[in-house]
């Protein structure tokens, strides 16, 4: 489906009147009318459309480019909305509900029949959250349907923490977008499975393990993480994610950056270096982005995929991305720096 232009609505997330905001009631009865809009989440923009109606999940596919195995999270603003997606919430995921809910965490439950078929990739599960974002619960609230929302971008590129993103990729392939401004977070939801016996995760994001684990105790990491042989249970697990159109090397060792960068750049590439404020000085590259504090990572997940679309629009040929430590969201960090990346050296 294409359209002449994608509509875009501005929308004040501190109005205390969002739910009377004419622009939400109109995106809104697009979505619940079968169309693809896109609306900020905590995390990122997301590109929504009736779950319930496949001729709607469809075209998310068709504008993302996204590959039909590839399952979609479905966004709810009430937990009463629950009963009508999944067959049971064990207790466990009760727990998880009371602590993260709305928030940045997706849980996986078992589904019922009445969420289109191409939400879950033909799985029994479905992945489902509530976020915190006023506009993105106001969306929903107004749609009355759960709405099915992967990141708002072109499959394969970073995720949109801005509109402007999202126009960027997506112009005249989405009936619009609901500019709320910048996102919080900056990286998406982390997703943990309920519906086996011990709670799986199976991407690292907004809640971090640690947290998870003072609510339920020890949970496995899947290790398709790092393996992607098998069939994904939840966006990211497979596929190049999140990846700069230059080529994107993550380095352990950031001493060495400077020499890498040298080498490149006689053989004549334009370079860059994403690194962090702290260490911004220190690097002789063509590009320096500083994405945010190294002390304080939760500014690194706020600002890495911007960064990562600032050496596109610089038209860097070769990224040399520092590593961080992988604890907290560091481990979201570097999920998606390895995802995105050629190789880490």
């Amino acid at each position: 489906m294409s359209y002449k232009q994608t509509k875009r609505w501005i929308v004040d997330k501190d109005d205390q009147f969002l739910h009377k905001s004419s622009e939400i009631k109109e995106a809104a009865l697009w979505i619940k009318n079968g169309d693809v809009i896109a609306f900020p989440t905590e995390t990122v923009y997301g590109l929504g459309a009736n779950a319930l109606d496949e001729e709607a999940i469809q075209n998310i596919f068709q504008a993302k480019g996204r590959p039909s195995d590839n399952p979609l999270i479905v966004h709810i603003a009430k937990e009463e909305q629950l009963k009508e997606l999944v067959i049971d919430v064990p207790l466990v995921a009760k727990k998880l509900i009371h602590a993260f809910w709305p928030g940045p965490l997706t849980i996986i439950l078992k589904r019922t029949n009445s969420i289109a078929e191409s939400v879950t990739a033909g799985l029994d599960t479905v992945g489902v959250r509530m976020p915190s974002h006023p506009i993105a619960l106001t969306l929903i609230e107004a749609a009355d349907v759960p709405i099915a929302a992967p990141s708002a971008n072109q499959s394969g590129k970073p995720s949109p923490t801005s509109a402007s993103h999202v126009i960027h990729d997506l112009n005249g392939k989405i009936a619009g977008v609901v500019d709320g401004g910048v996102t919080g977070v900056g990286v998406e939801s982390t997703v943990v499975d309920c519906s086996v016996d011990r709670v799986i995760l199976y991407r690292p994001g907004g809640v971090t393990k640690e947290e998870i684990e003072a609510v339920i105790g020890p949970i496995e990491v899947d290790p398709s993480l790092q393996a992607e042989t098998e069939a994904p249970r939840s966006p990211g697990m497979k596929y190049t994610h999140y990846a700069p159109i230059g080529q994107l090397y993550v380095v352990s060792d950031c001493g060495k950056i400077n020499n890498y960068v040298q080498e490149a750049r006689a053989k004549g590439h334009r370079v860059g270096v994403l690194t962090t404020e702290e260490r911004k000085a220190k690097y002789d590259a063509d590009i320096v982005v500083a994405c945010g504090k190294r002390d304080d990572l939760s500014t690194v997940a706020q600002k890495l995929y911007d960064s990562l679309r600032t050496f596109d629009q610089q038209k860097a040929e070769i990224i040399y991305a520092e590593a961080f430590p992988k604890e907290g969201i560091g481990i979201a960090i570097m999920n998606r720096l390895e995802k995105a990346a050629d190789a880490v050296i």
